[in-house]
């Protein structure tokens, strides 16, 4: 087995220590960061994904792989600004004002991240203005809201409302999701995307950002 099929698979049993010495002797190895990112970490939390969307796997692994992930990220991280390695885009995600559940939205998160995109995680009880503003700031190419009582999927249509009556509206999508949420809402309330789970999520997200 390969130093990189060594590191996917200790990312994917949640193994931080092992993950960690991996990717280190991956570098010492002289593997390039960009190589390393792509086939070891991204790879492995790849499959995680693909398990967690055929319920072979269950929240509590996707968490530990993707803690797994983080710490190898931080060891190769200025090895990929050095070598100029870009991000393959930026997500802005919070859950809507009035709503303060982040579980799902911190799936969310993770599965992005595990897909290569830039995270920028607003919270809870998100205003629309600051999801804008933060779109701004981090010239993102996605606002992903979440959430979870039905009385505030409203926030949602305002989200997407403002979106599109601002200077973001070319630039930007809306993306949706959250126990509540159907297709035919994101439908009705004009938003770019639904999907049922977070591994679809990251999908739709990658494919938005590298189109």
């Amino acid at each position: 087995m390969s130093i990189l099929d060594d590191i996917n698979s200790a990312l994917q049993q949640g193994r931080v220590p092992k993950v960690k010495e991996y990717v280190q002797q991956a570098l010492d190895e002289n593997i390039p960061a960009g190589e390393i990112l792509e086939q070891g970490l991204l790879s492995g939390m790849n499959t995680i994904g693909e398990k967690f969307k055929n319920n072979e796997v269950f929240v509590p692994e996707v968490l530990i792989a993707a803690r797994a992930m983080s710490k190898g990220t931080e060891i190769l991280r200025p090895y990929l600004v050095a070598a100029g390695v870009e991000e393959k885009g930026t997500v802005v995600i919070g859950t809507v004002k009035g709503d303060l559940h982040d579980i799902g939205k911190n799936l969310v998160r993770m599965m992005m991240e595990g897909k290569g995109l830039k995270v920028v995680d607003l919270g809870v009880d998100v205003p629309v203005e600051t999801f804008l503003d933060a779109a701004r700031e981090h010239h993102a190419q996605i606002i992903a809201c979440s959430a979870l009582l039905t009385t505030t999927m409203g926030e949602m249509r305002n989200v997407v409302e403002a979106v599109k009556a601002s200077d973001l509206g070319d630039t930007v999508k809306v993306m949706i999701g959250g126990a509540p949420i159907t297709q035919d809402y994101c439908d009705q309330i004009g938003a770019d995307s639904y999907t049922a789970d977070a591994a679809s999520a990251a999908g739709v997200a990658l494919a938005f950002c590298t189109k």
